[in-house]
């Protein structure tokens, strides 16, 4: 992926893993992106990352994706996220985090864990958020067993960061995105344990998801700019 100012004047076409889209010059021979932003660093990055050009898939791809998480309320937060975006694209879910933030009291996992049937009748009518009964209910389910968890282990955080070797990220060295895999036997333990402590929507997949945006995982291709810096 080329990545400086280039000196043209005719629009460019930016190719990555996934798809492909045109920039355009400016004055003083800055290329803009499709999503506003200046397109002139020197970064590659994982093709994922540069999706569509979209603006703030590309500021979580370079600030949050693989940097390790141990703070509780986040890790609740993620949980949620990752859970909701079970047969949809993390796209669409991480363009509704903050009506989600707005709707679910911050993510506040004991306020979650109080919502009542009138709660969930009112995050239903709100369109800010996906309107799936099943995944809202999941979430108050979820944030009571996150609960659990936080007083027989002391945090989520203590509990969570054991499914992997010594607690620490797993380091891969992929070259391409697609070498990424779906799920691992880390992922399934931890998926099996969720699921017999009472979660859902915590199927294998969806943990190593999980796993990737929490840090617990550097999945970032090994060209990726972020890779040696997570």
């Amino acid at each position: 992926m080329t990545s400086h100012i280039f000196r043209r004047q005719n629009p460019v076409r930016i190719l990555n893993s996934y798809t492909a889209f045109w920039i355009y010059p400016q004055p003083g021979n800055q290329f803009i992106l499709p999503c506003g932003i200046p397109y002139m660093d020197s970064k590659r990055r994982c093709g994922w990352g540069f999706e569509n050009g979209d603006e703030l898939y590309i500021r979580y791809h370079d600030a949050e994706w693989g940097v390790p998480v141990h703070d509780d309320k986040k890790l609740f937060e993620v949980l949620v996220l990752q859970s909701t975006q079970a047969g949809l694209s993390w796209y669409i879910v991480l363009h509704k985090r903050d009506s989600y933030r707005n709707a679910f009291d911050g993510f506040s996992p004991k306020k979650v864990a109080r919502y009542d049937a009138r709660k969930v009748g009112a995050l239903l009518e709100n369109r800010g958020i996906i309107r799936n009964r099943l995944k809202i209910e999941a979430a108050v389910n979820n944030a009571k067993h996150f609960l659990e968890v936080q007083k027989e282990f002391g945090s989520f955080d203590s509990y969570i960061w054991r499914f992997v070797p010594n607690g620490r990220p797993i380091r891969n060295r992929w070259t391409t995105v697609r070498q990424a895999p779906a799920r691992t036997r880390e992922s399934d333990a931890m998926s099996a344990d969720l699921k017999r402590r009472g979660f859902k929507f915590v199927g294998a997949t969806i943990c190593y998801a999980y796993m990737q945006a929490t840090g617990m995982v550097n999945d970032h291709i090994t060209s990726c700019f972020r890779y040696r810096e997570v």
